[in-house]
């Protein structure tokens, strides 16, 4: 996926939903911070835009409403060739305060509406705590890229309060998982620092 193309899904999306804001939820929430020509290619690959309604009390019928006029299989995929995935705001576990590093995605190309897009490392959490190969492909590709810190990556990971977590998993799980990502970006911390050729002796 391109930056045009998720400037199109944002206003596709609040369209759809007659709202002036929506949150881009997934991976290609990168968008909002780099360019395409900046990100390493497996960052860009998906098709999909996951984005959530700003406002969806209604049983996150709004979200439902994105995925059937815009979703997987539907006209707008066959004639552009991405789709938007509707999901609720809790679809992601994030660190807290992420709603105030978001990143603002506002052009004509958006009909001056707004795709509000995770902060890099936010966003990066939320992959290693969805514990997908496909998602620690995407992290270990940022941080390689060094576009993202896996310093900072470990701070968020460990202020994440699973106590607060809105899942149907259990928090046992929750918690196994939290471990394993910071164990990851510790580990990440340690080869960034031995690839890195201003480090000596």
């Amino acid at each position: 996926m391109k930056r045009d193309e998720l400037e199109h899904a944002i206003r596709a999306a609040t369209q759809i939903i007659k709202q002036d804001q929506v949150i881009i939820i997934g991976s290609q929430s990168i968008l909002g911070s780099f360019t395409e020509d900046q990100l390493p290619d497996v960052a860009t690959m998906s098709p999909e835009v996951d984005i959530a309604p700003m406002r969806d009390v209604d049983a996150e019928a709004l979200s439902d409403q994105l995925s059937f006029d815009a979703g997987e299989l539907s006209e707008f995929h066959q004639e552009y060739g991405f789709y938007i995935e509707g999901v609720g705001r809790r679809t992601a576990i994030l660190p807290p305060d992420w709603e105030y590093r978001l990143v603002g995605v506002r052009s004509e190309a958006t009909n001056n509406a707004t795709g509000l897009c995770l902060e890099p490392h936010d966003l990066c959490a939320a992959k290693l705590m969805a514990d997908r190969q496909k998602d620690l492909h995407f992290v270990r590709a940022l941080v390689e890229a060094r576009l993202v810190d896996p310093a900072i990556l470990e701070q968020r990971l460990a202020s994440i309060d699973l106590a607060g977590v809105d899942s149907d998993q259990g928090e046992e799980a929750l918690a196994y998982r939290q471990r394993k990502s910071i164990e990851w970006a510790k580990a990440a911390q340690t080869q960034a620092g031995t690839q890195d050729p201003r480090r000596t002796g």
